[in-house]
């Protein structure tokens, strides 16, 4: 999966237009969040399809980064978040974002943005949930 992190001006219609664009080319969101602070705003968003969004957002002269994101499923049971962002905090690994993608009473599914994602890999041990890049 593919996050991108997508600075904008923080006043109405802003975001309305970015998914308007988004949805005419039929890139759906997987999840997203977004917030302003002094006239700024930040919109954060994984999508199905990063090719096709990274020429909207470049058509739309629209500053971003992209980032690649983990994806994991876990046992919805409370310290299973926990134990996942300890045994990433413990191999040196950085959070910048986590998403919930899909949540139901047996399990949640999360995507994870962190500053080194192909070499998380390896160093996570992850129990009791399935993590892929």
């Amino acid at each position: 999966m593919t996050e991108f992190v997508v600075q904008m001006e923080n006043r109405p219609g802003r975001l309305a237009s970015l998914t308007e664009a988004l949805a005419a080319f039929g890139v759906n969101i997987e999840a997203l969040t977004a917030y302003g602070t002094d006239g700024e705003g930040t919109v954060r968003l994984i999508v199905n399809d990063a090719a096709t969004t990274r020429r909207v957002l470049e058509e739309a002269a629209l500053s971003n980064e992209e980032h690649a994101v983990l994806t994991v499923s876990l046992p919805h049971q409370p310290g299973e978040l926990a134990r996942l962002t300890r045994t990433i905090a413990d191999v040196g690994i950085n959070i910048d974002a986590i998403y919930v993608l899909r949540s139901n009473p047996k399990g949640i599914e999360l995507a994870i943005s962190i500053d080194q994602p192909e070499a998380a890999l390896p160093e996570l041990p992850i129990t009791g949930g399935v993590l892929t890049i």
